[in-house]
């Protein structure tokens, strides 16, 4: 049962030990696509019950903007880049090289270089899934959305509801010039993509 690999312990330690080694990767990609400004951080790993989901990732009723990645296929999940509008006006501005935002709503611009900073992010993940399963995962294009946090969490667990009742949620960290930023990655690996993690880390200890 899934549940029960992802709460033996050497199983999570070895899940926290790729998602920091990808993490590290993403970090340095940010670094470089942000000309040194963000950095990002491994917050934690952590196997949590479904109907608990958004109290753990303290979703309320906030609008946010978000940038999806979807790995397709049984071996898939999502992984969520979540901004409150502040916040995530003021990256698109710093990464189009504006001091503020120039317009009241979101431009195509604005939209194509969050869309470009949750592609950098994704590569980082399923590189190192992919090289951790020995199985090439298929992400979509991101795709800019803005809806209430808990709404799309609900969401992108669905399809996992009917197959387990626990959720494998991988939390990643924004800083800017060492400050903590109200930015955070959620990645939600499918039951099946979960099980082939634990397999991959069994064997190789």
């Amino acid at each position: 049962m899934i549940g029960i690999e992802l709460d033996n312990a050497k199983t999570m330690e070895g899940l926290r030990e790729l998602f920091a080694s990808a993490t590290h990767d993403a970090s340095a990609a940010m670094c470089r696509w942000t000309n040194g400004i963000i950095s990002v951080t491994l917050d934690e790993v952590r196997n949590a019950p479904l109907e608990a989901a958004s109290e753990v990732l303290a979703l309320g009723d906030e609008l946010l903007t978000m940038v999806v990645i979807a790995l397709q296929g049984e071996l898939g999940g999502n992984l969520i880049l979540l901004f409150d509008e502040v916040n995530g006006r003021r990256l698109a501005a710093s990464l189009l090289g504006r001091s503020a935002p120039t317009e009241p709503e979101w431009t195509e611009l604005e939209k194509s270089a969050l869309m470009e900073t949750g592609n950098i992010l994704g590569c980082a993940y399923v590189n190192a899934l992919s090289r951790l399963i020995d199985q090439e995962l298929r992400p979509s294009a991101p795709y800019f959305i803005q809806d209430y946090g808990a709404s799309v969490l609900q969401q992108a667990i669905m399809s996992q509801a009917a197959l387990d009742d626990r959720l494998l949620i991988c939390e990643i960290g924004f800083h800017r010039k060492g400050e903590r930023l109200d930015w955070r990655v959620v990645f939600v690996p499918t039951p099946a993509l979960q099980t082939a993690m634990a397999a991959a880390l069994h064997a190789a200890s």
